[in-house]
């Protein structure tokens, strides 16, 4: 890679002072003169994930991109596109076989507008995951044919992450690494590599300082590390790379390696037992969720009754476990990769009750790839507790991001307290009891699934898919279903 990227930190800080310039930039606070319904003071967290940015929809751009610093990235994308440049990009697509459009520069800018727009109450920010585009290497090939690849993705990285840290400057923003998010491959990664080593500083300058070095030391190591989440009273944020966990995982060379996953787990484990010694309630917050992937199991026409395997998003039992041993301390598990608005909850099959059990939220993605329309989340979580009370979700007019507004609201939705383990479960014990979608609970469920008119495509299976909302295994899973047919 380029000795350029050795100098990360301050390409970073260069970046982060031209885009304050390009972004309206504000500061944020922690809401603490609202009250929750807890009786406690809230923080306001915008939850955002997938944004799969593309900087390749005028692929002009691209080689000056590619040939340039990042600070120069915000002038190049910002000037008016070739008067190809639709052309282009669709001979782009068709080469490297997208299956959909992904974030251009503007839909971008708009995102982060319309998050802005949520006022000064703002105090923290995560970002679950997939920051590049898909298809980069076919994409990067294509429009610019470079040497460097591992470089360009760097300064993709580099510049997605300042782009949201200028927008929010004051206020911590936590980052987890996706699956596309790789210097080589979709799914590949080489832990202690020159990667990792060349984003730290970008993955995770938005961390209270108090806690960088630290952080950005650990991140080098595995692309993982834990963090104080402030603004709250006492808490702590998890951020895994749960990449390694996935059976789809391979080195950059193309090798299976359980060695780096089996490092993370020791080292989530050392996390959590030292927050339960000092009494800090725990985010643990990742991109690929815990469980059965039941849509692409329904979809793939994958028969569970008959002894076929459901499809699972890790193979992470052991992280499961971890889950459930230390749920007395882990308030939330924030996740993604589906690119829907979702929810799990992540327990013991023996029905050993909540006090074993997180509540798990899925974020819906900025990127429109799968047709859907851009959205990000809004959360109201209690400063002292930690506890994620409620929340909205902010959806886009369109795949441009023309406006946006308030799609709906989780508590006046579904009439719960909160989003504990205790209340998500009760709900997902509602969504079971009631596999053909009768009830207006599933039914709201089903229509905020998918941002856009496809989310009626949830209705034929609600009950298979009501079975992997709490059943993270195989087994589980078809036992669950098999249970519906009889």
């Amino acid at each position: 890679m380029r000795n350029v990227w050795r100098r990360s930190a301050g390409l970073w800080v260069g970046l982060a002072i031209v885009l304050a310039g390009t972004i309206g930039a504000r500061g944020q606070g922690v809401g603490s003169a609202v009250k929750g319904s807890h009786g406690a003071p809230i923080a306001t967290g915008l939850l955002l994930s997938d944004i799969h940015f593309d900087p390749f929809h005028d692929p002009a751009k691209a080689k000056r991109l590619d040939e340039t610093e990042v600070t120069d990235w915000p002038t190049i994308l910002a000037q008016p596109d070739a008067p190809d440049a639709a052309q282009a990009f669709d001979a782009l697509q068709q080469k490297c076989k997208a299956r959909g459009v992904d974030t251009s520069y503007a839909l971008l800018r708009s995102s982060l507008a319309a998050m802005q727009k949520q006022g000064a109450s703002v105090g923290f920010v995560t970002v679950t995951g997939d920051l590049i585009a898909h298809g980069y290497p076919c994409r990067y090939k294509a429009a610019v044919g470079g040497a460097d690849y591992e470089g360009f993705v760097t300064k993709t990285i580099t510049f997605v992450t300042a782009m949201v840290r200028s927008a929010f400057p004051t206020v911590p923003v936590y980052v987890s690494l996706g699956n596309n998010d790789s210097g080589c491959a979709d799914y590949r990664l080489d832990a202690g590599g020159s990667f990792l080593h060349g984003t730290a500083e970008a993955m995770t300058a938005g961390l209270p300082p108090a806690e960088r070095a630290q952080a950005a030391r650990e991140f080098a190591v595995g692309g993982y590390y834990s963090s104080a989440m402030a603004p709250f009273q006492k808490a702590r944020v998890v951020v895994l790379n749960d990449i390694y966990w996935s059976p789809k995982y391979e080195t950059c060379r193309g090798a299976a390696d359980p060695a780096p996953g089996d490092a993370e787990l020791a080292w989530l484990g050392q996390e959590l037992a030292s927050a339960r010694a000092a009494g800090e309630p725990v985010w643990v917050m990742g991109h690929i969720p815990p469980g059965v992937n039941a849509f692409s199991t329904v979809a793939k026409m994958t028969d569970v009754c008959a002894g076929d395997q459901a499809e699972m998003f890790l193979e992470a039992d052991k992280l499961d476990a971890l889950l459930e041993q230390y749920a007395d301390v882990v308030r939330l598990g924030l996740f993604a990769h589906t690119h829907m608005d979702e929810l799990r909850v992540i327990g013991p099959e023996n029905g050993a009750g909540t006090a074993h059990s997180v509540a798990v939220k899925l974020v819906p993605s900025i990127s429109p790839v799968n047709g859907n329309d851009p959205s990000f989340t809004v959360a109201r979580v209690n400063l002292k507790t930690a506890t994620l009370e409620d929340y909205r979700v902010v959806v886009a007019s369109d795949k441009s991001g023309t406006s946006w507004t308030d799609e709906y609201d989780y508590g006046q939705t579904y009439h719960v307290p909160d989003f504990s383990a205790a209340s998500v479960g009760k709900l997902v014990d509602a969504f079971r009891a009631d596999p053909k979608a009768e009830k207006p609970a599933s039914q709201a469920y089903i229509r905020h699934y998918f941002k856009g008119d496809a989310a009626r495509e949830l209705t034929p299976f609600w009950g298979q898919y009501g079975c992997s909302l709490d059943e993270l295994t195989a087994k589980g899973y078809a036992a669950c279903v098999c249970r519906q047919y009889k």
